[in-house]
């Protein structure tokens, strides 16, 4: 990004005013939400006696009474624990689709999908997808930013004071809900806004790092998790995790404020400000939305989408009253057993000594002195505890169950002991289907994501790259690609919502295909490509992990073919080579009409596809003569 210069600096100071005034505005109409998502950060971690109060401030309530039993029976965590458990089976697989039925356009989709691979396994996305779901689930929304990072790859040149210069590659970060600032808290959609504010907080040697300018370091709240005393009971007190304020020391906010495309500023425009100086005033720097066109580097997924509402809506908040009533039962109940237990006595004004009575009660043994004449102390009868309790108790339960949509039906031993296989899976499906909504956030924002990732690559790569692929087996392959060979950003799923299919019915059906016969060839034999891809989708491709040679070859005529096709050369063949195999394969890809679109192009193709089919039969026809010659010694 291009630095302001000092002169700049001082002559937009109203700019950088204006900037400020726009994010206090937008703080305000924001805060809202964010006490509800403190609100059930607080409740997901334990902090379960706090309320928001007419200022949209979270606040905590003490014991109205020393002897009250204030514990938290917390079934919020397991609830989103499961919750993310199940959809951390959602890592959608993306494809591309070709722009034309070209070869030269299906090799380009094929090179594009590898670059997805190999980005999102040296970015490690699923671990940001699990990050950003976490944030989802508990608070209703999170988002991506997909931008590029110069201080990245590999080292291209260092320049004569000895730094080093990157070529670059794509950076994907997590970000909290309670870093986004949109224009309005009504759109449906993030496109929708008209802008849209990261603000952070740094410190100050970060910004000078970032941007070079030195700016005034300051106290700033932030949010974090804390400890406090606010359980507890009859004489004692225990601590439970906090989501609230704390400070961070000689930092500053950075607010980035990204504007949407408009007539006035036709490519958008992208304003930084460092606390009380301007960074940064340009366009919008990334071409990442469909038909070249530039926005927003953020991808929103949310838990529960809420119509006409910017932000998403969290289980914890359905589950929150719940949650409070099933507290205050099981806290009203072991008071009542206190009272059983400890009991409370009666006894006469002035006939024993009330301050020894209090300290010790009625220990075991105790001899109690009262006042001669005067009526013996006694306990009072307090009942048995009320079967209200346990039916409130029971239904709590299981309006957790209702409200948050998952259970556990294996910790049900009569379910599972009086239930059949085919009613114990149908079950299980019906208790996933209300994660199919959820999962499907997931995946759209991994679509949005793998588009944002060709387009970005297509904008900054220059000249030729490599990147890095690892199988199942733990097999890397290196491969060359450049900017040209991402002509398509038609990203689309190649898997189908993993909740919809879990791994024992994939491989059930598999087991089904292979019973029926289809993997067969026509002499009823399965052959040694088929078995390794059984394995590979059964799940133990490591046991294959030397390919049978049939696979080898064919691959190998594979690349001789998109050699010539994108470079227009071909290689001689070699002694290695079955020749049989590659002739074969060399003469279905002649037939097809991908060959004949190229020959249109070249026609020069033709005559090298010719010759080299043409040498292959020459080593053939040579190894034939040489085992006849052979014989013959014998």
């Amino acid at each position: 990004m291009a630095k302001l210069n000092k002169q700049e600096v001082v002559s937009n100071e109203d700019i950088v005013k204006q900037i400020i005034e726009d994010f206090t505005q937008r703080q305000q109409e924001r805060k809202k939400f964010e006490a509800n998502w403190q609100l059930n950060i607080n409740f997901f971690v334990g902090n379960q006696y706090c309320a928001i109060n007419s200022n949209n401030d979270v606040v905590d309530f003490e014991k109205q009474f020393f002897w009250q039993e204030r514990e938290v029976y917390n079934h919020i965590a397991p609830i989103v624990e499961q919750r993310l458990s199940k959809l951390s089976k959602v890592r959608p697989a993306m494809t591309v689709v070709p722009f034309t039925d070209s070869a030269n356009d299906i090799n380009c989709a094929k090179v594009s999908k590898n670059i997805l691979k190999a980005t999102s396994h040296k970015l490690n996305l699923s671990k940001l997808i699990a990050e950003a779901t976490v944030w989802s689930e508990v608070c209703g929304t999170a988002f991506y930013k997909v931008t590029w990072n110069n201080c990245k790859g590999e080292v291209v040149g260092v320049d004569e004071n000895g730094q080093q210069f990157n070529e670059g590659d794509v950076q994907i970060n997590v970000v909290s809900p309670f870093e986004i600032f949109p224009d309005s808290n009504t759109y449906s959609t993030l496109d929708d806004a008209k802008s849209i504010m990261h603000v952070k907080a740094f410190h100050v040697d970060t910004i000078k790092d970032l941007w070079g300018v030195e700016v005034e370091g300051h106290d700033i709240d932030v949010f974090t998790l804390d400890n406090a005393n606010i359980t507890g009971g009859l004489g004692y007190f225990s601590k439970v995790s906090k989501a609230g304020k704390t400070i961070k020391h000689n930092s500053a906010l950075v607010i980035e404020k990204y504007e949407a495309p408009t007539t006035k500023y036709p490519l958008g425009r992208l304003i930084i400000v460092a606390g009380n100086k301007l960074v940064y005033m340009g366009e919008l720097p990334y071409i990442n939305k469909a038909e070249n066109k530039r926005g927003y580097p953020f991808i929103c997924q949310c838990s529960i989408v809420n119509p006409s509402t910017f932000w998403g809506s969290s289980i914890v908040e359905r589950c929150i009253p719940v949650q409070r009533s099933y507290n205050a039962v099981k806290n009203r109940k072991h008071e009542f057993l206190n009272r059983i237990s400890m009991g409370v006595m009666a006894v006469e004004d002035g006939s024993v000594d009330t301050d020894n009575l209090e300290e010790e009660g009625m220990a075991p043994g105790k001899v109690l002195i009262y006042r001669q004449g005067s009526p013996v102390p006694r306990l009072l009868n307090s009942g048995s505890v009320p079967t209200d309790f346990s039916l409130e108790e029971d239904r709590l339960l299981n309006e957790f169950l209702t409200l948050s949509g998952v259970s556990d039906l294996l910790r049900n031993s009569s379910l599972t002991n009086n239930v059949s296989g085919v009613a114990l899976q149908l079950l299980i499906e019906q208790d996933e289907t209300r994660l199919i909504s959820s999962a499907e956030q997931i995946r759209q924002a991994v679509k949005e994501i793998s588009k944002q990732i060709l387009r970005i690559y297509k904008q900054f790569v220059n000249g030729q790259t490599s990147s890095k692929l690892i199988d199942n087996n733990g097999q890397v392959e290196m491969f060359y690609w450049n900017s040209a060979d991402i002509n398509s950003d038609d990203v689309v799923f190649e898997t189908e919502n993993e909740l919809n299919e879990s791994l024992a019915q994939k491989r059930n059906m598999i087991f089904e295909i292979f019973n029926a016969g289809l993997l067969h060839d026509e002499t009823g034999k399965l052959t040694n490509s088929v078995r390794h891809k059984l394995l590979e989708q059964l799940g133990f491709g490591v046991w294959e992990n030397s390919q049978d040679q049939k696979t080898l070859q064919i691959k190998r005529a594979g690349k001789e073919q998109l050699e010539l096709v994108s470079k227009g050369l071909i290689n001689m063949p070699s002694e290695i080579d079955d020749h049989n195999l590659h002739i074969n394969e060399h003469i279905c890809f002649m037939l097809g009409a991908d060959f004949e679109n190229e020959v249109k192009n070249n026609s020069n193709i033709s005559k090298l596809m010719l010759n080299h089919i043409r040498q292959h039969k020459q080593f053939l026809n040579l190894t034939q003569n040489q085992n006849i010659t052979e014989v013959n010694h014998e």
